[in-house]
């Protein structure tokens, strides 16, 4: 790593609050400008030839005549058991989803434990079976693992890290660099449910109507996909940063830009209530077992089709298209006729959701 006085800050082009700031905040670690920045500046000049250089949330390995794709990620989540999940099985889930993403059927994962002195046993218990038990519905071995436990009072019960390999079918080619100009966009159903369901147990919060995480792997949902035989250009689960973040990713990576319908973006009435509430936007909210799919727009229909037969996607929709207008950028046309622009978040609203 290069010494601190080596970096020039005054260089960097991110929006406040990372100019001329020394230290982490808790936005580096929100999955929007401020991470994206951070890995740019920091990390890839430090890393230097060692970095691959396609930045996605499951590298693409050939091993031979066999392509893996390869994921890591950690799981920092508070509260640690929430409406419809826990931090062992999000933390399955959210791996298998990340290898589903690039079209690769999951198969073993790492498990790494960072535990706080004086976490009760019978606390940690349940979060283990949950991820065991996530484990075996997605077919995934719990394969290497590691147990560190830090001082009292230097971590909030438990952390995860996890890894995960997955194969590939020597043909599938799904990335965001193959969005092109007049694709659809399709979510595969209710947006913003899970960063809903964490905040609804976060002291001083209460909602009228419970809202439920929608954690859950896709690997299925994605290979009945792959199985119409439709050229998939790009796939992505809209976790940290919500459907915002994920398509701002692909509209930049592959050039193009996307218009959205808000009146097609389907946000539960309990979602958009509570967003209401806390001033947040739907489009940034954190979902664990959704995806975005960009496919040709002639195979949309297709596709739909194979999607709401599978029990993660009965609630497929289109909500936009790829348009040759604004490269880069993310756009919805509101109710009104206007449009508005989607930017990428800075940071996280709602941080410590994954």
């Amino acid at each position: 790593m290069p010494d601190r006085a080596t970096i020039d800050m005054e260089s960097w082009v991110c929006p406040a609050p990372l100019r001329g700031v020394p230290n982490i905040v808790m936005g580096h670690g929100g999955g929007g400008a401020m991470t994206g920045e951070l890995i740019e500046h920091l990390f890839l000049p430090a890393f230097g030839p060692a970095a691959d250089s396609q930045l996605s949330d499951s590298a693409v390995l050939a091993v031979g005549e066999v392509r893996l794709a390869f994921s890591t990620d950690s799981f920092v989540v508070k509260p640690t058991t929430f409406p419809g999940g826990t931090i062992g099985d999000l933390a399955v889930n959210g791996t298998v989803n990340d290898l589903a993403m690039s079209g690769a059927a999951p198969l073993a994962m790492s498990t790494a434990f960072i535990l706080e002195e004086g976490f009760r046993l019978d606390e940690l218990a349940p979060i283990a079976e949950a991820m065991g038990a996530a484990a075996s519905a997605a077919g995934v071995k719990l394969v290497t693992g590691d147990t560190k436990v830090v001082d009292m009072g230097h971590g909030d019960g438990v952390y995860l890290n996890t890894s995960g390999i997955g194969v590939l079918d020597r043909h599938t080619d799904i990335r965001p660099q193959r969005a092109s100009v007049g694709d659809a966009v399709i979510v595969s159903g209710d947006i913003g449910e899970h960063g809903i369901a964490v905040m609804s147990c976060r002291d001083g919060l209460e909602f009228a109507t419970a809202v439920t995480s929608d954690t859950a792997p896709l690997h299925g949902l994605v290979a009945a996909m792959l199985g119409t035989g439709v050229d998939l250009h790009a796939l992505r689960d809209p976790t940290r940063g919500g459907v915002a973040a994920a398509l701002n990713e692909i509209a930049r990576t592959a050039g193009v830009g996307i218009e959205l319908v808000e009146r097609a973006l389907p946000i539960p009435a309990a979602v958009r209530d509570a967003c209401g509430l806390l001033g947040l936007d739907p489009l940034y909210v954190a979902n664990e077992g959704k995806l975005l799919a960009v496919v040709p727009a002639d195979d949309a229909d297709q596709i739909l089709e194979a999607m709401r037969d599978h029990p993660l996607g009965a609630q497929a929709t289109v909500i936009g298209h790829c348009v040759a207008d604004h490269p880069g950028m993310l756009v919805t046309r509101t109710a009104l006729g206007g449009t508005r622009v989607v930017d990428l978040p800075i940071g996280e609203q709602l941080p410590r959701i994954c």
